[in-house]
């Protein structure tokens, strides 16, 4: 009988010191600690400023007030574009949920390495130019150039991708990321 108390004993005493060690090992302190989550930022307006001497300045706006709710954004173009002109482009990003509206468009300057605008033109736009770029000489594209080719109808899309690779050949594809926000405008060139 104390041949058996014995082993049992020695069987318990293995199991302690086996669920023990694991716990051990399981609960090292080495771990790395987990990545800060940056949480996406709340963009509702989007407000782009074309301007060029001689020529009326022209403002293109993308508004949704209601986010993902059911509403469509607003989207507005104060005018035409004049032919064969390239104008300076500027771009506001606001989160119009908040009183006064946050200016978004500081957040991504001063996260430019981990921002760019991608811009898709057609039609008359003839062409976009990056004017801005991040600490790495990446482009960014809060500022740019746009110009025009002879009178008719063109579009612009404007897309903010967020940790896009860089550099990247200036698409949608090639960029990656994430999009924080997109609009196509419809324009017309005089």
């Amino acid at each position: 009988m104390k041949n058996y108390k014995n082993t049992m004993q020695k069987s318990v005493l293995a199991l302690f010191v086996l669920i023990s060690a694991s716990l051990f090992v399981g609960c090292s302190d080495d771990d790395d600690p987990p990545t800060p989550v940056n949480e996406e930022e709340v963009i509702t307006t989007m407000n782009v400023t074309l301007t060029a001497a001689g020529a009326t300045t022209v403002t293109l706006q993308s508004q949704d007030l209601d986010g993902d709710g059911p509403n469509a954004p607003t989207i507005s173009v104060s005018g035409d574009l004049t032919a064969n002109t390239t104008y300076a482009g500027t771009i506001e990003l606001l989160n119009e949920t908040e009183s006064p509206a946050e200016d978004i468009t500081e957040e991504v300057k001063s996260e430019d390495d981990e921002h760019q605008f991608i811009f898709v033109s057609g039609g008359t736009i003839s062409g976009i130019t990056y004017s801005d770029e991040d600490g790495d000489g990446n482009p960014v594209g809060i500022e740019f150039d746009l110009t025009t080719g002879d009178a008719g109808s063109g579009s612009l899309q404007i897309t903010l991708r967020h940790e896009p690779k860089k550099p990247n050949d200036g698409t949608l594809a090639d960029a990656g990321g994430e999009t924080d926000i997109t609009q196509t405008f419809n324009l017309t060139v005089q």
